[in-house]
């Protein structure tokens, strides 16, 4: 009798190009100190960075220079980077290594499997997403990563009015983040109208995004808060 499996569907492609030296030495001699192999066990976040601070949680840091960035602006935070393509997990591990920051650990692994098994709950002050893949592709929404069983995941691991803070430049995507977090019973919008946010401070502007808006791409930011119940 033949089984069937069900292939998960990915909220990304890898597509990423080969490592650079640097990448792959800095994968090689500081992912012991500060990459966090995926294991379907829970992580104590206050053994993992050896204190209790507040902790933030980035979702698809890219090459990692926001995460550095704010990392380096705010040591009395944990900062907690999720990212799958190697060579920006390389890269970030390069800058921790020149930098000497200490309080950033990484995961190079899928968010989701992550998120359902290695966190446990009400363990993040923050959690950040920036600029996702926005498959822009009516067949392909369905790979979005914003859907409601992720905002689900995110509220379980966020502390009581934990914040979530997602930015794209696609507007299409932007209102799709909209709907579906003002359709959560989980969260609050904190924009005045119930829409978008200005960007805010905290939030680095990536040269990506500088790339954008020198073409005119507009770019919206949401700010929701869990609920505290």
């Amino acid at each position: 009798m033949t089984q069937n499996h069900i292939r998960t569907i990915r909220s990304f492609v890898k597509r990423e190009g080969r490592l650079t030296h640097g990448q792959q030495l800095a994968l090689d001699t500081q992912w012991p100190e500060f990459g966090v192999d995926f294991s379907p066990q829970l992580i104590n976040i206050a053994k993992l960075f050896k204190r209790s601070a507040e902790t933030v949680l980035e979702i698809g840091f890219g090459n990692g220079d926001s995460l550095w960035q704010m990392a380096q602006a705010h040591p009395e935070k944990n900062y907690f980077g999720i990212e799958v393509h190697r060579p920006g997990a390389g890269h970030l591990l390069h800058l921790i290594e020149e930098s000497g920051c200490k309080n950033i650990r990484i995961s190079n692994h899928d968010a989701v499997d992550v998120l359902e098994q290695q966190m446990p709950d009400s363990c993040i002050d923050r959690v950040q997403l920036f600029f996702p893949d926005p498959w822009h592709k009516r067949k392909h929404i369905k790979r979005r990563i914003v859907q409601e069983k992720f905002v689900d995941q995110v509220a379980r691991i966020l502390k009581p009015e934990g914040i979530f803070h997602l930015a794209t430049d696609w507007e299409h995507y932007a209102q799709h983040m909209l709907s579906t977090l003002n359709n959560s019973h989980l969260f609050i919008n904190l924009s005045d109208d119930k829409t978008f946010v200005p960007k805010p401070d905290e939030r680095p502007t990536t040269k990506f995004e500088k790339r954008g808006q020198k073409l005119g791409h507009g770019v919206w930011d949401l700010l929701f808060q869990k609920k505290a119940i």
